[in-house]
């Protein structure tokens, strides 16, 4: 019985799964011409990495190249890190020793059952924005990155490091984003930005935290949600729009390199946002607003309550389509 559920439910989930479009040795005067304008995800190949792809195969090299800097990381005893219900700690390693640990998770019995995630960021996390240059300068004649947006419009580079198995949470980013893998493979999922409404969110996270067995029971409207999927290996690079929701699972030990940047005019974006998913200033606002027209309806009996929130949403959405003056 359960297991008849189980495949009834994947039936369900995959009959709205699309594969990821690919393009072969993209140039940036077609990324610019024919791949953003769609905003979609576009899985690119065959692009000039540079020596990394092969250098970093081994982790010895990419250790001793960074050496013992101390870097912050997540720790989990789950596979399945969820930033909602904060099932990871925190926690200061030298770079080198976190390369050995997920390179090489049975080395030492302690490790086990922990796994490693690192997103760098600056030396101060509360006002430096993650740069791979600075950041890393051993490492930084070994990689290309790609360069297909103005050089001005950058935000931020940023090293990924994590263990096999990890699986993050579903979250989407207000920049755009070019996630370069080096080492390993990754699958990713992503969910268009129509598909919030059935993605149960908490800020810009989804709560829920398995996307392949869900609990319908409480997730019901999930199994509508559209998804996009692609398995990355090293060398491929993953152009993620803004807004778009993304699901990453390392499915090896696994190094790769990210680049946010602007597409929109800067008033658009948080100037105190050191992680590039601050929602707009603008949209920060307009939510506190609705927070508070929420609680000046709290005192209404519920059906008055319910009908007038349907109201507050009639009227956004008319707004929207100006029928409403």
């Amino acid at each position: 019985m359960y297991s008849d559920l189980c495949a009834l439910l994947e039936m369900i989930i995959m009959s709205h799964v699309s594969e990821v479009a690919e393009f072969q040795s993209c140039s940036c005067d077609t990324f610019q011409a024919a791949i953003y304008p769609l905003n979609q995800p576009a899985l690119l190949k065959g692009l000039d990495l540079g020596p990394a792809l092969k250098l970093w195969r081994s982790p010895d090299y990419l250790a001793s190249r960074v050496g013992p800097k101390p870097v912050k990381i997540h720790v989990s005893q789950s596979p399945k890190m969820d930033f909602v219900s904060k099932n990871f700690l925190y926690r200061t390693l030298p770079f080198d020793e976190l390369v050995h640990r997920c390179s090489d998770p049975g080395q030492k019995k302690e490790y086990f059952d922990e796994v490693y995630y690192l997103r760098a960021v600056g030396d101060n996390p509360r006002k430096d924005i993650a740069n791979f240059t600075t950041d890393y300068p051993s490492l930084v004649s070994d990689l290309i990155l790609p360069q297909f947006f103005p050089e001005d419009k950058l935000f931020s580079s940023v090293l990924r490091v994590a263990s096999p198995g990890l699986q993050l949470w579903t979250h989407y980013d207000v920049m755009d984003n070019l996630l370069v893998q080096i080492v390993g493979r990754k699958r990713v999922v992503l969910f268009p930005p129509s598909a919030l409404e059935d993605l149960y969110l908490k800020g810009d996270k989804s709560t829920v935290v398995d996307i392949d067995t869900p609990d319908l029971e409480h997730f019901p409207r999930f199994s509508n949600a559209e998804r996009f999927e692609c398995e990355m290996s090293p060398g491929d690079v993953l152009f993620i729009p803004a807004l778009w929701f993304h699901n990453v699972t390392s499915l090896g030990y696994s190094v790769a390199v990210n680049s946010f940047w602007r597409g929109l005019d800067d008033k658009f974006y948080d100037s105190k946002d050191t992680y590039g998913n601050k929602d707009p200033p603008q949209v920060q606002r307009a939510l506190q607003m609705v927070d508070k027209a929420m609680g000046l309806l709290a005192d209404l009996p519920d059906s008055f309550r319910e009908f007038y929130c349907q109201r507050l949403i009639t009227r956004a959405k008319d707004k929207m389509t100006n029928n409403v003056d």
